[in-house]
C-alpha cells in the first residue's frame, strides 16, 4: 500500500512536466509568499488548491481546529519566520465548517491529549453558551462554533509579540479570519480582520466589502451550504437558521 504513493508521485511529476515543462524549475526558485495560512489539519482543506495558488506562493501551517496556542513553539516559529524573514503581508486564519475538532470540543469530551489542545474552544463555547442554546441543529451549533473559533484565533495571532512588533514598526500586515465550506468549496471572509492601523479592534467593515457581485455569490453559496438556510441574520420557515441574531423585520 505504501509503495503505491511512490507510483502516484512519479505519475504526478510526469503529468506536471508534460503540461508545464518548467514547473519544477520555476517552483525550485520560488519561495516568496505574501501570505501565511494558518489552517486545520483536515485533509479535505488543501490550502494551496482552494485558493488556486502554486506551492511557494502560500506559506502554510496546519493543526487540529486551527488553534493558536500561545505556548506552541511550532506555530510561533512559523509565525516569526513568515513575518520577519519572508515579510508576508497577510496572515489568514482559515477554519472550515463541519470541523471534527470543533465538534469534539462542543461535545465536551475529555481524557485525551487532543482535548487539552482543544481546551480554548471548549472555554469559548462555555463563554458563549447563550448563543448556542436556542439552536436545535447540532450541525448549525458546530458551524457557529467554527466561526467563533476563527474570530478568537485571529485575536490571538494579532496579540502575539511578533505581530505587535511588526505593527509598531509600521509594517504592512493584516490578520484575516476566513472559513471554508466543504460542501461548496468556497471561502468566506468573516469580517474580523485586524491591521496595524486598527490594533484595538477589527478593520472597519467598509474596507472588507467584496467588490462587484461576489458578496452576493458568497451569500447564496452559504444558503446552499446549509441546504436552504442562510448562515447569518436570517429566518427560514420562521426559525433562525444560525446562531447569529436575526435581522429585525421591516
Amino acid at each position: 500500500m505504501i509503495d503505491e504513493l511512490f507510483d502516484r508521485n512519479a505519475a504526478w511529476a510526469l503529468a506536471k512536466t508534460r503540461t508545464d515543462p518548467t514547473y519544477f524549475r520555476r517552483l525550485a526558485a520560488q519561495q516568496a509568499p505574501r501570505f501565511l495560512w494558518i489552517g486545520c489539519s483536515d485533509s479535505r482543506v488543501p490550502a494551496n488548491e482552494i485558493v488556486g495558488m502554486d506551492p511557494g506562493e502560500l506559506f502554510v501551517h496546519r493543526n487540529i481546529a486551527n488553534v493558536m496556542h500561545t505556548g506552541d513553539l511550532n506555530l510561533l516559529s512559523v509565525l516569526e519566520f513568515s513575518v520577519n524573514h519572508l515579510k508576508v503581508e497577510h496572515i489568514i486564519v482559515c477554519g472550515h465548517y463541519g470541523c471534527g475538532g470543533v465538534r469534539r470540543a462542543l461535545e465536551g469530551q475529555g481524557g485525551a491529549l487532543v482535548d487539552h489542545w482543544l481546551a480554548p474552544i471548549v472555554d469559548l463555547h462555555t463563554r458563549e453558551r447563550r448563543r448556542f442554546d436556542p439552536i436545535e441543529s447540532e450541525d448549525a451549533r458546530v458551524n457557529l462554533l467554527c466561526e467563533l473559533n476563527v474570530e478568537m484565533q485571529v485575536a490571538r495571532v494579532a496579540a502575539t509579540p511578533i505581530v505587535q512588533a511588526a505593527w509598531r514598526e509600521g509594517r504592512v500586515l493584516q490578520v484575516h479570519g476566513w472559513i471554508y465550506g466543504l460542501k461548496d468549496g468556497l471561502v468566506r471572509d468573516l469580517g474580523v480582520s485586524r491591521s496595524g492601523a486598527t490594533m484595538d479592534g477589527p478593520v472597519p467593515e467598509a474596507s472588507l466589502k467584496v467588490p462587484g457581485g461576489r458578496a452576493e455569490e458568497i451569500r447564496l453559496s452559504a444558503i446552499h451550504l446549509l441546504e436552504g438556510s442562510e448562515i447569518c441574520g436570517c429566518r427560514t420557515g420562521g426559525q433562525v437558521a444560525c446562531g447569529h441574531a436575526p435581522e429585525a423585520a421591516e
